[in-house]
């Protein structure tokens, strides 16, 4: 089984490490990065660089598809190649997938179309415009897409969909390996949580985080 997780510049970096460390244990997989381009694309802060090692042309048949978010995924909605090679991919993939804003990504490309999928909370409605359906949910699954909200959701992804392909105890065991047990020092990680003050100081600057 080919994971193939897509790179870009400007990438949210745990949106595409998150999936990695979790559904990249899959038994018997191959997970590649790729890109337009072969080489290395950097993050959203410019501070860490992931190296595509295939191009999108080279892998044109994966069967598991990731695609992350960055905080400005809207001018990528007009990259063609991209758009096109995910609707390529996608005919032939067994799952396609989305952490963050990498659903803005899967919307434009058409893939979402009548479907329920969610992003960060900055930018769900925007799935609107795409003919898709948001949802707050954490991971939501709808078919074979699943897409996940922020950042971190990413991990929760990746360990849902192990559990669905590999079985729950193997997902167990990643988790465990892993460590992955929330005990964040505050309890902010969702508007509804968050205080006030907080939700509108990051609402205050969601125009620059998408655009």
């Amino acid at each position: 089984m080919q994971i193939a997780i897509v790179l870009y510049d400007r990438f949210t970096a745990l949106d595409a490490v998150g999936p990695y460390e979790t559904l990249g244990r899959l038994p018997g997989a191959e997970t590649v990065f790729v890109a337009e381009e072969t080489g290395p694309l950097r993050n959203d802060t410019g501070n860490l660089a992931l190296v595509a090692d295939r191009t999108l042309a080279e892998v044109p048949n994966p069967d598991i598809i990731v695609v992350p978010g960055s905080p400005g995924p809207l001018p990528l909605a007009a990259n063609e190649p991209l758009l096109g090679w995910l609707r390529a991919a996608d005919a032939g993939s067994t799952w396609t997938t989305s952490v963050c804003t990498g659903s803005l990504l899967l919307g434009a490309a058409g893939l979402l179309r009548g479907r329920r999928a969610t992003s960060h909370w900055l930018a769900l409605e925007e799935l609107k415009s795409f003919g898709a359906e948001p949802t707050g949910e954490r991971v939501v699954t709808d078919g074979k897409y699943v897409t996940a909200a922020g950042v971190s959701s990413g991990i929760d992804m990746g360990l849902t969909l192990l559990g669905r392909i590999a079985g729950d105890e193997h997902a167990q065991i990643v988790q465990l390996a892993t460590e992955y047990d929330p005990q964040p020092p505050y309890d902010a990680g969702s508007p509804g949580k968050a205080p006030a003050r907080v939700v509108e100081l990051l609402r205050s600057h969601a125009g620059i985080i998408l655009t």
